[in-house]
């Protein structure tokens, strides 16, 4: 191996390192049985991000123009509590936010596909919280994911 192999095995971490080494990770969602593409995969880093920037906007328009006068910290209090209420409401009845429906994204359970409202209350008050959503598993799942056993796919 010369100097170029080891300085872009180390640029490109260690997943890259491994596969080029001829290790088979598969392809996302594939342990939880699910397809590789098209509707039921894994949903992908930027719908997930937009139907949150989505869902994050329209909770902020409600705080500032029903809530409060002016833009301000009780705004974004206000903002994150209506998120919260969201999320647990429409994710414990329909599968999906707003933004989520934009971006043609859908919230299952893992073993039974329809996310029963304790669930949702699990997975908006870890997603709140910000930390486990930016924690991934191989799968591409937040650790709000993992611990409310549920994955976001597409529709």
């Amino acid at each position: 191996m010369d100097k170029r192999q080891a300085i872009g095995s180390w640029l490109s971490g260690p997943r890259a390192a491994a596969e080029d080494a001829g290790v088979d990770f598969g392809y996302r969602g594939e342990q939880l049985g699910l397809p590789e593409q098209g509707p039921g995969s894994i949903a992908r880093p930027g719908r997930r991000l937009g139907a949150l920037a989505v869902d994050w906007g329209l909770c902020l328009l409600i705080a500032y123009g029903l809530i409060t006068d002016g833009y301000d910290q009780a705004t974004s209090n206000w903002a994150l509590l209506i998120f919260l209420l969201l999320h647990v409401l429409t994710l414990g009845t329909v599968g999906f936010t707003p933004g989520k429906r934009l971006f043609g994204l859908r919230v299952i359970a893992q073993e039974t596909g329809t996310v029963n409202p304790w669930r949702a209350v699990v997975r908006s008050v870890l997603l709140c919280l910000a930390l486990p959503a930016l924690v991934w598993d191989r799968d591409g799942r937040g650790l709000h994911d993992r611990l409310a056993r549920t994955v976001e796919v597409r529709i």
